[in-house]
């Protein structure tokens, strides 16, 4: 995941976030389903490296990913979905 471009990283973000959610709602009607619940702990791993790796590259891509010791950086850089527009 390192070397992916911003936009292949988004890509991947977005298509794991989907994943978890899917699995998730699954999950709920099948709690005991151990095939799901694998699915589940892997895309959730692998959503959690991608978001890591994107804002250790292009900043926080939520709220919760703000490193913000001294002063306030999220307005900082462009919001993800600003990229592109002259906003």
């Amino acid at each position: 995941m390192e070397n992916m471009c911003k936009e292949e990283l988004m890509q991947c973000i977005r298509s794991t976030n989907f994943a978890v959610i899917e699995l998730g709602l699954y999950l709920d009607t099948h709690p005991q389903c151990p095939c799901a619940m694998e699915k589940y702990h892997m895309y959730k791993k692998k959503l959690k490296e991608a978001v890591a790796v994107y804002e250790r590259n292009f900043g926080p891509l939520t709220i919760y990913g703000v490193k913000c010791e001294e002063n306030w950086t999220w307005v900082n850089e462009p919001w993800p979905w600003q990229e592109g527009c002259d906003c």
